[in-house]
């Protein structure tokens, strides 16, 4: 049968093969440690929970909720971005609750995009940044990913080669999966190209609070004038270790989220109005609970930077996030990223992500993700110390089980 438009759209999707050979291993027996999924293991501080079930208690917030979120949960997140960053925002007007920042991607393609539009996109990125657009009929038209002296350049020759002018532009500071971190005078820049070529830009600031080494990351919003052009989308999920809540929010210019939120409005209902109530109780804490997850995400990174180096595999430290972007060692490099993943599940009992995942231009590198304990992320590497020992001596040893099968 032959497969529907939208679905003949989207590539295979590279993380199911490995998800596939992990299941398939660990129904043999093997004790795989997992590094690939970005789905923190850290429990959701009590204080959330609590509130939840104190909340969930009371029959009247069984029923139906705000689509767009409940008031006090979009006064919330107001208060978030004018205490973190500096911006002042209308909660009625330029804050809308999303089920998670990827749901709010997508339907803000949906919302804004026409077939045929052209968005610009860093490749490697987030499946979803590229995907919500071409599912809603968009076309991608990928740049670099740095966000050096490069990226208007590179802005000024994706504006010049495409027809029609592009729409949109994505950001995603600091990245994932590269773990890059933006400067608040790179954002100058690119909002002063957006307004002077009428672009949009969406922004993606997820992993505002996971940072190591130095200042928090800016949000694009701290720009004099950013608002006329963009939005952000941000998440509780890593913040406050409530990924399963699925809870986040799309901010900043008023036209594109009353856009956001008629979508929305017809195909959902919102989060459980208990979810957006612990949510709000969240954002309005002292924060002492971002600074704790914050710190052990720190000290998963020196532990697997050090491991792993000590293994034969270096790996430049990330500045934020809770991924390493790994270079793959060079004796493996040829093989590309699929094949290089599919032998550490197989002779290391270590799963990464893919780095062709994410765009073919990650294809010489995995995503590490620091989601396993300090004592597992050791063990990892001690598997991977023997992996690479052993295929030293015998490379021709290493080939992955998989490409007889």
């Amino acid at each position: 049968m032959e497969e529907f438009h939208k679905v003949r759209r989207l590539p295979p999707y590279v993380f199911e093969q490995v998800n596939r050979l992990k299941a398939s291993a660990r129904s043999r027996g093997a004790d795989i440690i997992d590094l690939g999924m970005g789905n923190p293991d850290l429990p959701t501080p009590k204080a959330i929970v609590d509130k939840l079930c104190e909340v969930v208690r009371d029959p009247r917030t069984h029923r139906y909720s705000s689509s767009r979120g409940i008031p006090g949960l979009r006064r919330a997140q107001a208060a978030y971005y004018g205490r973190r960053f500096g911006v002042k925002l209308n909660p009625d007007t330029q804050v809308v609750a999303t089920l998670g920042s990827k749901e709010g991607f997508a339907n803000m393609a949906q919302a804004i995009t026409a077939p045929g539009d052209v968005i610009l996109c860093p490749n490697p990125t987030y499946p979803i940044h590229a995907f919500g657009f071409i599912m809603s009929g968009g076309v991608i038209r990928s740049l670099q990913v740095e966000p050096d002296d490069g990226f208007i350049p590179a802005l000024e020759r994706g504006v010049k080669h495409s027809i029609p002018k592009p729409l949109a532009l994505i950001l995603n500071y600091p990245s994932n999966p590269t773990a890059l971190v933006a400067s608040l005078d790179f954002y100058k820049d690119v909002v002063a190209f957006a307004k002077k070529n009428d672009i949009i830009i969406l922004s993606d600031l997820a992993y505002s609070e996971i940072y190591f080494d130095g200042n928090p990351p800016p949000s694009v919003l701290q720009v004099p004038g950013a608002i006329d052009v963009c939005v952000e989308f941000t998440s509780m999920s890593k913040t406050f270790s409530m990924p399963g809540w699925r809870m986040g929010f799309a901010v900043g210019n008023e036209r594109l989220i009353s856009a956001l939120t008629r979508v929305k409005s017809y195909l959902d209902y919102g989060a459980f109005t208990p979810i957006q109530v612990a949510a709000a109780h969240a954002l309005n804490g002292d924060c002492a609970d971002i600074a704790e997850v914050r710190d052990i995400y720190h000290k998963r990174r020196d532990v697997m930077v050090d491991a792993f180096g000590r293994a034969g595999w270096t790996i430049p430290a990330p500045a934020a996030s809770m991924f390493a972007w790994a270079p793959i060692p060079e004796p493996f490099r040829h093989l590309g990223s699929l094949e290089f993943s599919k032998l550490l599940i197989e002779h290391a009992d270590v799963a990464v992500a893919p780095g062709v995942g994410f765009g073919e231009h990650g294809d010489e590198f995995v995503r590490v993700a620091l989601v396993e304990n300090e004592h597992r992320i050791r063990q990892a590497a001690r598997n991977i110390k023997r992996f690479l020992s052993t295929s030293a001596k015998q490379p021709n040893n290493v080939v992955p089980l998989s490409a007889h099968r």
